[in-house]
């Protein structure tokens, strides 16, 4: 049986539609007006679900890291954490956020980083958690998670095969998309590896397969299908040139939209694994193709031999293939030139 796991009510796997998560991430910069503007574009632009990170800047970084300065160029504070929270959204914007997904038609979720922004993230009935590639080997964390019951989407950036083994196993119980993922933003096309999935494929059969893809651009996702993801996460924004890290790397509306229609493209090709012949093909192959015909006039009762036989186009007649077939038989009636040999017609 093919794994398939339901995200908010869709069916995913092998044998159904690529699922495409927008990635909003922080590039809302805190700001509620851009959130919605940032989800409604997404969903004009053809995701399935936009998300979001919860952080409680306080609990999840120590003193130290909080309070060092930050002097990057996009800095919106001057201490690390201080910058931290300017990119939180309020809580009173989440639900505001939640019901504008909804009305849109897309499912709405996060990434919690501490068990403080996932008890908040349950609070509001999210269908799922996406657990970060810097918490692949918190197992601790991702039990927690896994105790609330939902689907976890897993990316593996930075890990080995044993800390992925890990992270899948303390989510046992609970359905699993596992995320091909190279933490680096944006990541080089030779840095994707996306073979992983093939690993992944052998090593986790049950688990439904996808990829976080951090590439400036969009072709090496459809490749990925092939390899048997069906979920992709891509960090998405309104402007590449606003002030943040993760802009410059991220799709614009029209990109998402690109990446979308690539996607499902990608999707359609893969066809069928049974090899037949197709009705698009009959014109061309007919025309194309060729058929065993007499290469002069052949009187009935001659032995057929080789300079008595031509392969010529259009195909539609005795398929070349019973060539050997042909030479060991007697003509049953006279054929002319150019005519199609039959088995029929030979003894």
């Amino acid at each position: 049986m093919l794994p398939e796991v339901v995200l908010d009510r869709t069916p995913v796997g092998l044998e159904h539609p690529p699922y495409l998560i927008a990635e909003l991430g922080n590039n809302h910069g805190g700001r509620l007006e851009t959130a919605r503007k940032m989800i409604l574009a997404a969903a004009v632009a053809g995701a399935d679900a936009v998300k979001l990170q919860r952080r409680d800047n306080r609990a999840l970084y120590t003193a130290e890291m909080y309070n060092q300065p930050y002097e990057s160029p996009n800095a919106l504070a001057e201490t690390y954490g201080a910058h931290r929270e300017a990119l939180e959204l309020p809580d009173r914007y989440w639900h505001i956020l939640q019901d504008m997904a909804k009305a849109c038609y897309v499912s709405f979720f996060a990434t919690p980083f501490c068990s403080n922004s996932a008890k908040f993230l349950e609070s509001l009935f999210v269908p799922m958690f996406k657990v970060a590639s810097g918490d692949l080997k918190n197992t601790p964390f991702i039990r927690e998670l896994a105790g609330y019951g939902k689907p976890l989407l897993i990316s593996t950036g930075g890990g080995t095969l044993d800390d992925v083994e890990r992270a899948v196993e303390a989510a046992r119980g609970v359905p699993i998309v596992l995320l091909q993922c190279t933490a680096s933003y944006p990541c080089k096309d030779e840095d994707m590896n996306l073979r992983v999935l093939e690993t992944y494929s052998k090593t986790f059969p049950e688990v439904v397969l996808g990829l976080s893809d951090h590439q400036d651009g969009v072709c090496l996702g459809p490749a990925a299908i092939a390899l048997g993801a069906r979920v992709f996460e891509k960090h998405f924004t309104l402007n590449h040139s606003a002030k943040g890290t993760d802009h410059a790397f991220s799709l614009e509306p029209e990109g998402l939209a690109t990446y979308r229609r690539y996607l499902d493209k990608a999707f359609a090709a893969l066809g069928s694994a049974e090899k037949l012949p197709l009705g698009c093909e009959a014109g061309p192959i007919r025309k194309m193709g060729k058929s065993l015909v007499a290469a002069r006039r052949i009187e009935a009762g001659e032995a057929i031999t080789r300079d008595m036989v031509a392969i010529k186009s259009p195909a539609g007649g005795l398929d070349p293939y019973h060539l050997d077939e042909v030479l060991s038989s007697i003509a049953a009636r006279p054929y002319e030139p150019d005519e199609r040999l039959t088995l029929a017609g030979l003894a």
